[in-house]
């Protein structure tokens, strides 16, 4: 797409009532001319940007993603014109959150997320165990360690893998300076996303908390769980002379004491093989096709599957009453872990909704033997 086309793309975005308008003209590839669109022209239909499918219907804004009209966002044009495409900027205000403490002492849940530069944003969810001093660590260092990192990283993957090992390591420190011995065996999960110029999203990931891409209503996880019930998981913990002991439920635990196999903290672990070094997924958002992202803990992912979160996210008419749908469904289902969720919206939110769905509150009762 040419840098004339997307000026008067992003010229045309701010309102909503001209959104709706149909490009009126098509852009001729071989000599340059506009002419305008005309259906009960005898001439052959040509191809171009605009008509791509040579019917004569120029494309609206649907084909560029700006479907829905509750998201009224300016289009980013030094990245619209880096990629060839219209790109939604994405703001801070409609992103949703929403934390529930169950039926536990206190909530060992932290989330976050800021603008680390102008072409950088960041979302972040810790699930801590044996206390909150690791999450709560994680939410203080990890923005601001990655902000350090970002002149020095261009690959995000990489950047994200430097940030967690860094933060492990500080944490290491702390603990070990601190009277509290109980931060030695203080853990936290982490599930940490980097947005690149609206387009490049990229996430980081250690222990069971989950990030989830709703892409044409469908779900797709970028994590994958770190437990010992993975063979690679178990193998390492074995190597490293940890072992693997099942508890009473039979679920799987490192030492018998810790059910996911890397972590940030965890420190007395250590030597048994459980490691903060994140597994990493790059994706390139189609904001055609992307409706959000959705950052969870456990408390949610253990009592609902990943497409039945897509679809309570899709009945909702914005993010932060996503949020809370998402949580309050974990309640209504039966858990007693702290629940936690973060909903990014993206360019195609709105778009696919599913009018049925069907909420088994009777899960509650076949879910409790995990909380006995």
């Amino acid at each position: 797409m040419s840098t004339a086309a997307l000026i008067t793309l992003v010229r045309s975005g701010g309102n909503q009532v001209r959104r709706r308008v149909l490009l009126s003209s098509r852009l001729l590839q071989d000599d340059w001319l506009v002419t305008p669109t005309c259906h009960s022209s005898t001439s052959e239909p040509r191809s171009s940007r605009f008509d791509p499918d040579g019917s004569g219907r120029p494309a609206t804004w649907d084909s560029f993603g700006i479907w829905d009209n509750r998201i009224d966002e300016p289009i980013l044009l030094p990245p619209s014109i880096k990629y060839g495409k219209p790109i939604p900027k994405i703001s801070l205000e409609k992103v949703g959150c929403a934390s529930q403490i169950g039926k536990r002492k206190e909530n060992e849940d932290r989330f976050g997320f800021a603008q680390l530069t102008e072409e950088v944003l960041y979302f972040a969810v810790y699930d801590g165990h044996g206390g909150p001093a690791a999450a709560d660590f994680c939410h203080t260092h990890m923005e601001k360690c990655i902000m350090d990192l970002l002149p020095k990283e261009k690959n995000l993957e990489s950047l994200l893998t430097m940030a967690f090992l860094e933060i492990d390591k500080a944490f290491s420190r702390h603990a070990h300076l601190s009277a509290d011995a109980t931060l030695l065996t203080s853990g936290t999960t982490a599930t940490v996303a980097l947005l690149r110029d609206g387009i490049e999203l990229v996430v980081a990931s250690v222990g069971d908390s989950r990030a989830i891409l709703c892409r044409k209503g469908k779900s797709m996880k970028l994590t994958i769980d770190h437990t010992p019930e993975r063979k690679d998981e178990k193998t390492r913990i074995k190597k490293s002379g940890g072992f693997v002991a099942w508890n009473s439920l039979g679920q799987p635990h490192v030492n018998g004491r810790l059910a996911m196999t890397r972590s940030i903290g965890d420190l007395d672990l250590k030597t048994s093989g459980v490691i903060a070094e994140p597994e990493t997924k790059r994706i390139k958002l189609h904001h055609a096709d992307d409706s959000f992202l959705v950052l969870t803990t456990d408390g949610i992912n253990f009592m609902v599957n990943s497409q039945e979160i897509c679809d309570f996210v899709n009945q909702c008419h914005d993010p932060t009453e996503a949020a809370h749908a998402v949580t309050e469904q974990a309640i209504q289902y039966g858990t007693e872990d702290n629940s936690t969720a973060v909903v990014v919206p993206f360019g195609a939110w709105g778009k696919y909704k599913n009018s049925e769905i069907n909420f088994s509150f009777s899960r509650s009762f076949a879910s409790s033997g995990r909380w006995a």
